[in-house]
């Protein structure tokens, strides 16, 4: 697997942006998995890592660093992330951070993890 998603699959923010992501994936480039997932496990992280983590050929991105990457990676005029390097990562990392820490008091939480569409399995893993 040469790009994978890993997403909180509780959160209803992370599912909507993987929804987005899969609509947006025309060459379908990308597998998504949960951070409740076994392929997680594979990666070893922390344990307690509140972030989105972007497995892309070996390498781990986390936080802000993950989003620009997932999005530079679909192309064309996505590409034009790449401007958002110039702001230095912890800063970039502060906003994400407060958005991740109230994510589940904004956008709320789900009991369990996103049910795959029939269409979508193969995207999928664990």
């Amino acid at each position: 697997m040469n790009k994978v998603i890993v997403f909180d699959g509780v959160c209803l923010l992370c599912n909507s942006m993987v929804k987005l992501l899969i609509k947006w994936d025309k060459k379908k480039i990308f597998r998504y998995t949960t951070t409740q997932g076994e392929f997680v496990k594979q990666l070893k992280i922390e344990e307690d890592m509140d972030s989105i983590i972007f497995y892309d050929e070996g390498k781990i991105y986390y936080k802000s660093t993950a989003i620009l990457h997932i999005i530079y990676s679909l192309g064309g005029l996505w590409m034009v992330v790449y401007i958002f390097y110039l702001i230095p990562t912890f800063l970039r990392d502060i906003l994400y951070d407060t958005l991740a820490k109230y994510r589940y008091k904004i956008f709320g939480k789900t009991e369990r993890c996103r049910l795959v569409k029939e269409e979508e399995q193969e995207l999928f893993i664990d």
